[in-house]
């Protein structure tokens, strides 16, 4: 499977905004991928969610995403927005992140300036560490990617505790430090989001997070668009539809003993292969079996 000819940083100077659902595992990102979108977002949440049944306060480990990085690269060749966190630690270890994360396959990595351990951007009581330690781990991130094709995005999450402006001059200072993409966390209001792109949109590529019942109010792809951002995010969509979808499943099997009342809102047997391409995987491999049967050496008897 080849990658796009297109790297995300020509991507994201084109004029129209890419959006970038958020996925958790290699099922999720082929679908995304197979509805047309050209980038997924790897969303931390989204994997604390469903591969821990926990919220998202740090508990997901580098290797976990690494580990999830790589098995979403085998499938799809979508470009990976992928969320490192704090990079799991001061500077050396957000190089040592940055080296595994871009040798794994990520296209994009999201570095922020909470404290460890982090928490969803969208949750009180965060803090953040000092703006010129977290200007430090953006340049050591990206002295230590192999390709300037890797992005490094600077995340602030100071909106909440220091203010807007000072939020904005953080970014500003992630900029400064070679960051590619900047986003600031959690802006309150549709006006708040114009203030971001006013005073940083001249700089880099910006990165709007459009969360579900979040902190920021929920804009389409076009509006933000207009308003001045290059890249969205919806990360923990796709866990929060499924969540719901698999509450209703369990009750109603629970409740009556069967599938069969869920059966117009599922896949059958066949249906889920046909999505899986399980027929055609199975096809190639059979052709690998006889694939050099005519050039194959016999003995007298006629068998290798």
């Amino acid at each position: 499977m080849s990658r796009s000819s297109v790297t995300l940083k020509q991507r994201l100077a084109q004029q129209s905004i890419v959006v970038a659902p958020g996925v958790y595992d290699a099922f999720t990102a082929s679908m995304a991928q197979a509805a047309g979108f050209e980038a997924v977002y790897v969303s931390g949440a989204a994997i604390a969610y469903t591969k821990l049944g926990k919220p998202d306060i740090g508990l997901v480990s580098m290797s976990e995403v690494a580990d999830t990085i790589a098995l979403m690269r085998e499938r799809v060749d979508a470009h990976l927005v992928v969320d490192a966190d704090t990079g799991f630690g001061n500077a050396l270890n957000v190089q040592r992140t940055v080296r595994v994360f871009e040798r794994a396959g990520a296209s994009a990595i999201q570095l922020e300036d909470q404290t460890f351990p982090k928490r969803c951007g969208h949750l009180s009581d965060k803090t953040v560490i000092p703006a010129v330690e977290m200007a430090g781990k953006i340049r050591a991130a990206c002295d230590a990617r192999h390709s300037e094709d890797t992005l490094i995005v600077a995340r602030t999450d100071a909106l909440a505790i220091e203010g807007l402006e000072a939020a904005c001059a953080r970014a500003a200072l992630y900029a400064d430090a070679g960051a590619d993409v900047l986003f600031v966390e959690a802006p309150k209001t549709a006006g708040q989001l114009r203030e971001v792109t006013a005073a940083l949109g001249s700089r880099l590529p910006l990165l709007a997070n459009m969360v579900e019942g979040g902190s920021t109010p929920v804009l389409g792809a076009p509006d933000l668009q207009d308003i001045g951002f290059a890249l969205v995010i919806f990360p923990g969509g796709i866990v929060r539809a499924i969540a719901r979808t698999a509450q209703e499943y369990y009750r109603s099997l629970h409740a009556t003993g069967s599938t069969a009342a869920f059966a117009d809102r599922m896949f059958d047997f066949g249906g889920l292969n046909a999505l899986l391409g399980t027929s055609d995987m199975l096809e190639r491999g059979k052709r690998y079996e006889t694939l050099f049967a005519d050039d194959a050496p016999t003995g007298k008897d006629g068998t290798l």
